[in-house]
């Protein structure tokens, strides 16, 4: 699988630990940036992965931020984009098993090491169950709303 990963400044470092494990997991990683520490608005590569993922550029991606938070509403802006912030594997499994999400959104300030890499193979594994939750996740996207 293709995974797609970008960050902040706050998320740098726990996205490098995250683009490790997905090689080391046999993924094609993609790291959008950022490369380093210096100050990054978050929202900048939320809506950069978003755009590749819908583009078909990965299957997956990953975004880190300080909290998670604000990458994962940047992200959900996009239609058809599913960000899911995780703090433990039982969110990171619901996360898809029953909303499908295609992108996993972490907090390089509050997830530990240990926890985000668990949460990640998790993500990266667990498939989608559909049934009825297909219908749930149909209706997740907007309708009749432009923007």
């Amino acid at each position: 699988m293709r995974v797609l990963l970008a960050s902040d400044h706050a998320g740098w470092e726990l996205k490098q630990l995250m683009a490790t494990l997905a090689r080391e997991l046999g993924h094609d990683v993609v790291d959008l940036g950022t490369h380093g520490r210096e100050p990054v608005d978050y929202p900048d590569p939320a809506h950069d992965l978003a755009i590749r993922l819908l583009a078909g550029e990965g299957e997956r991606g990953v975004l880190v931020c300080g909290t998670g938070i604000g990458v994962s509403m940047a992200a959900n802006r996009h239609v058809g984009v599913r960000a899911a912030l995780c703090h433990d594997a039982f969110t990171a499994q619901a996360a898809r098993r029953h909303n499908d999400a295609n992108v996993l959104c972490l907090g390089g300030r509050t997830t530990g090491p240990g926890v985000a890499m668990q949460i990640l193979e998790l993500f990266l594994t667990t498939p989608f169950e559909g049934g009825r939750h297909a219908r749930r996740v149909a209706s997740i996207e907007p309708k009749g709303e432009t923007s």
